[in-house]
């Protein structure tokens, strides 16, 4: 996937004007009640829940714009608020999976493969590929991913942190300054230092993978976003075992010469197999 469909457009904004403080409490136009509540509590993010999560029953969901458009998915800027009082209020991203026939990707089984499907009903949909199954095949990328998302959260990795998974629909945190998305890494023209110290972060968080036993599996400038001098790393559904699939480790390779070809073409020091033999150490520590 050579422009991940989840990476930010730094070029996305939206006007966050007053007519979004909402004087009726019906939702309106793009609007619907907030979703946290109708959730089962392993569909939300890790506790403690970060101060900024809104939780109240009394919240509205309302779509602001899309943020970007991709392969597998699109993701859409939500603004989570309780009328009227404005320390109840939160953008996020929703990233919403579409069923099998609206996708363009058709690599899935490379990342899929050592992965089991618990239910058994669901499991005979997916062989079958019928329209059940396909809208399983849906939410099986959006669990996979808000799984990651969790794991990684609470191993301290530097990613979104997953406010819920409903459906076929992601929520997690916004990032980004007000309603403008953070700049991919892929955007920078840093100077040689602020590069250098980009890379360091991310050979940091690509430790945390592997010593997890996990590869992100697409890794690149386009999936790593830089807010406030700081690296985080989106796109997580395809994130890889190493051991337990059969490409695991030629996916971690690859994830290695992904980011060390764009950060040597940026004048930093940097050497693939070099990594790649360190990762390898880290996972098998």
């Amino acid at each position: 996937m050579t422009d991940p469909f989840a990476s930010f457009d730094a070029s996305s904004s939206f006007s966050l004007d007053s007519t979004l403080s909402f004087a009726d409490v019906e939702p309106g136009d793009g609007q619907r009640w907030s979703t946290w509540p109708a959730i089962t509590p392993t569909e939300r993010g890790p506790q403690p829940w970060p101060e900024w999560v809104v939780t109240s029953a009394g919240a509205l969901d309302t779509e602001l714009g899309i943020l970007k458009t991709g392969k597998e998915a699109d993701v859409f800027l939500i603004e989570r608020a309780v009328p009227d009082d404005p320390t109840q209020r939160t953008l996020l991203a929703a990233k919403r999976y579409r069923s099998e026939e609206h996708r363009s990707f058709h690599r899935s089984t490379v990342y899929t493969e050592g992965r089991r499907v618990q239910n058994s009903r669901d499991a005979r949909a997916l062989a079958k590929k019928s329209s059940f199954g396909r809208e399983v095949a849906a939410a099986e990328w959006s669990f996979a991913e808000f799984n990651a998302l969790c794991r990684m959260w609470e191993l301290g990795a530097p990613v979104p942190y997953p406010v819920q998974v409903n459906g076929t629909e992601v929520l997690m945190e916004f990032i980004g300054t007000e309603a403008t998305a953070a700049p991919r890494l892929a955007q920078e023209r840093g100077d040689r230092h602020v590069l250098a110290d980009y890379f360091t972060q991310v050979v940091d968080l690509m430790r945390i993978f592997a010593a997890a036993g996990f590869a992100h599996g697409d890794l690149s400038p386009y999936n790593l976003l830089v807010h406030e001098s700081r690296v985080r790393v989106i796109d997580l559904p395809q994130i890889v075992d190493i051991i337990a699939n059969p490409q695991g480790l030629d996916l971690l390779h690859r994830d290695c010469v992904n980011v060390c070809d764009w950060f040597a073409r940026h004048r930093v020091d940097c050497d693939a197999e070099e990594l790649f033999a360190e990762l390898m150490a880290s996972s098998y520590a």
